[in-house]
């Protein structure tokens, strides 16, 4: 779950990419990379941290030129980070070639040893993007057969990217000399979305994860980009697209509605807020069968992505809602965070209960989720320990029982609070009166009713099932293993700025 941008423009886009980046740091706050162009010279600064704290005024002048992209990062697999892993990536062979990617890839260990055998390709870090990267140049150097690129080679080597990956990926990347290419995986798991700008110097090209990025960076959504599907703007702002995948069916993330996108985004043109209310509709019906409905006296949400689900829970039911948290919004977010320890005090830093809302009340706690349970029994405590007379618990998602291998990092079936636990034990867990869960089949219901063509999603987190078709135990049970005991650190890097001259 990282944020991506990229853009083709008339004028420099720095300040473009950073402003995008900051409206998609909730995708990625581990670290932040931004490369543009200029005269065959990409110029690229990265760094650990949020947006803000990458970028000074310094690093912002150095960064030249009317096209490039940018990354905000968010571990995805658990695994021993450093500042090499930031992105976006750069290769210089074949073309000069930089990119930034959102999703996870499942087979990167293979392709890692294939591209070393066989491509005569080294990869530098464990980061899946880099090897993404390679085989893309690989790919690119075939299809071109070392002499110049057109679209339809371009489109060719991205065909060639789709049988050779597997896994999620939305990627942009930007060949020296060429223009900007972005495509999605074959079964669109990770969004992208491409907009335009007409402006008196012709026409500008954005594309983002999500479209809030659009939104307020002023450009106009034209479509989400298909599943296996490239499209690539060269530096003459030409646009064209181009299905590059075999089999192409669109699978989004189901976890992108209930809680990764923002609410003011759109997704394979479905509204995320209106999902939420709706998850609220149907996880009313689920409430009223197992929770005493009369016995409550006030719903109130964990905020933030629970709130319109909240909201329209308490007007089906005809009970009152109520904020009873107060949320300080310089705190990450927690389930991401590494440590048990370091996720409790992270939820104590992040959310205060206002007294009044809970005392001698029986209170209705709304949430999107329950990944592993931290979380939810401090929320309880904290409602217990500002008087709440009774606490029960209600998610708008089904129970997480499985890894998600797809670029949310929750991959450890020990870390999950509802593998091999019944409602009930997990009730008790986290020191609830009673705890609803939403079914699958309602969380499907809840985006199916407004657009009914959207119907088949990535729901693996919940039943297992991985939409990829790739996904072993064995696969899970070495992605166990070689994530325990390490989680992301932070080291620094002085070389944070460089210019790559290509020829």
């Amino acid at each position: 779950m990282c944020g991506i941008l990229g853009v083709v423009a008339t004028t420099p886009v720095n300040q473009l990419l950073y402003d995008g980046l900051m409206v998609l740091q909730h995708r990625g706050q581990d670290a932040a990379g931004i490369v543009t162009a200029e005269d065959n010279t990409f110029y690229l600064h990265k760094g650990p941290g949020l947006v803000r704290d990458v970028f000074r005024t310094r690093n912002m002048r150095a960064l030249l030129g009317n096209w490039g992209i940018g990354h905000c990062r968010y571990p995805t697999a658990g695994s021993a980070w450093n500042f090499a892993e930031a992105q976006p990536f750069y290769v210089n062979s074949p073309f000069g070639i930089t990119l930034a990617h959102n999703g996870n890839l499942t087979n990167a260990a293979e392709l890692k040893q294939a591209m070393f055998e066989q491509d005569l390709r080294h990869v530098n870090t464990n980061s899946d993007s880099e090897v993404l990267l390679n085989v893309l140049a690989h790919e690119l150097q075939d299809s071109a057969h070392g002499l110049k690129l057109d679209h339809d080679t371009i489109f060719a080597a991205v065909a060639g990217v789709h049988r050779r990956v597997r896994g999620a990926y939305a990627v942009v990347a930007m060949i020296a000399g060429y223009g900007l290419l972005a495509f999605r995986d074959p079964y669109g798991i990770r969004p992208l979305v491409i907009g335009r700008n007409e402006t008196p110097n012709g026409p500008e090209y954005l594309v983002a994860s999500e479209s809030v990025a659009l939104d307020s960076l002023g450009f106009e959504v034209m479509r989400d980009i298909s599943p296996g599907e490239a499209v690539f703007i060269d530096l003459d702002r030409q646009f064209s697209a181009h299905q590059c995948a075999e089999s192409p069916r669109l699978s989004p993330c189901i976890f992108e509605y209930v809680y990764l996108a923002r609410p003011d985004s759109m997704l394979d043109g479905v509204s995320v807020y209106e999902t939420r209310l709706s998850m609220g509709e149907f996880l009313a019906d689920k409430v009223r069968d197992y929770v005493p409905v009369e016995e409550v006296d006030v719903v109130i949400p964990i905020p933030d992505s629970s709130r319109p689900s909240a909201m329209q829970l308490a007007k089906k039911l005809g009970l009152p809602y109520r904020e009873g948290f107060v949320k300080n919004r310089y705190v990450g977010r927690t389930f991401i965070m590494p440590g048990q320890a370091m996720r409790k005090k992270s939820v104590r830093q992040k959310l205060n209960t206002i007294r009044q809302e809970f005392e001698g009340k029986r209170v209705l706690l709304i949430d999107d989720s329950i990944v592993r349970g931290t979380t939810s029994r401090e929320i309880v405590e904290m409602a217990r320990a500002a008087g709440a007379r009774k606490v029960y618990f209600a998610s708008a998602s089904p129970p997480v029982r499985f890894p998600n291998v797809y670029g949310i990092d929750m991959p450890t079936r020990s870390e999950l609070i509802a593998a091999g636990r019944t409602g009930d034990e997990i009730a008790r867990e986290i020191g609830a009166d009673a705890l609803v869960y939403q079914d699958l089949e309602a969380l499907v219901a809840a985006i199916t009713v407004l657009k009914p063509s959207l119907n088949a999603f990535d729901t693996s987190c919940f039943e297992g099932r991985y939409v990829t078709g790739d996904v072993t135990p064995d696969y899970l049970n070495r992605v166990e293993t070689g994530r325990q005991g390490k989680f992301p650190g932070e080291e620094e890097n002085d070389s944070r700025q460089m210019a790559l001259g290509l020829s």
